[in-house]
C-alpha cells in the first residue's frame, strides 16, 4: 500500500504505516541496534541514541552525513533530520503485535522525493521481511516497481502548483 501524500503549510507529509505481528521492543531493536539496522539500512549507524545524539549515514565515498535525532521516546518515538527534510518512527502496541508509522516531512518536492518514497517503502518491507525471518526476492525490483508508483502519485501535486 502506498504512503498516503498530503500537503501541508511547511510543505508535504508522506505516511507510511504497517501492521507487524511482533512486539514493540523487538521492532524498536530493528529500528535502534546497529546490527538489525543494517540488515535494513545498510548507510545508518547510531552513533547516540538519546535526543539530540546522531545517527550516521554512509554517503559511500569516504564521508558521512550526521542526521540529528530530534525527539526519541524509548520504544515509541524515533525522530531524525533526514537532510532538509525528517524522518519519524512512531510505535504503536496492539494486541497481536504492533503499528509502525513511518512519517517523512518534506520541504519541498524534487526529482529525488520518489526515490527517497520508494526506498522507504521497500525499507518497511524489508523489515517485516526480516522479523518475520523471510526475504524478499529482489530489492532492487521492489525498488523499481514503486518508484514509477510514487512517481506518477507524486504528479497530483505538480499539476496543482
Amino acid at each position: 500500500m502506498l504512503a498516503v501524500l498530503q500537503q501541508t503549510k511547511d510543505g508535504y507529509i508522506a505516511r507510511f504505516e504497517r501492521h507487524l505481528k511482533h512486539s514493540v521492543e523487538k521492532v524498536w531493536a530493528s529500528l535502534t541496534e546497529n546490527d538489525k539496522l543494517k540488515k535494513w539500512f545498510s548507510e545508518l549507524q547510531v552513533e547516540d541514541l538519546r535526543q539530540g545524539g546522531v545517527i550516521k549515514f554512509d554517503m559511500q565515498d569516504g564521508t558521512f552525513e550526521e542526521l540529528k535525532i530530534i525527539e526519541l521516546k524509548l520504544h515509541s518515538v524515533l525522530e531524525y533530520t533526514w537532510g532538509e527534510d525528517q524522518v519519524r518512527f512512531e510505535l504503536f502496541p496492539e494486541a497481536d503485535g504492533c503499528r509502525l508509522v513511518l512519517i517523512e516531512k518534506i520541504n519541498k518536492l524534487t526529482s529525488h522525493t520518489p526515490k527517497d518514497l520508494a526506498g522507504w517503502h521497500v525499507c518497511l518491507d524489508v523489515i517485516k521481511a526480516l522479523l518475520d525471518e523471510q526475504t524478499l526476492d529482489s530489492r532492487e525490483n521492489e525498488w523499481e516497481k514503486w518508484y514509477k508508483e510514487y512517481a506518477q502519485s507524486l504528479n497530483q501535486f505538480r499539476n496543482d502548483s
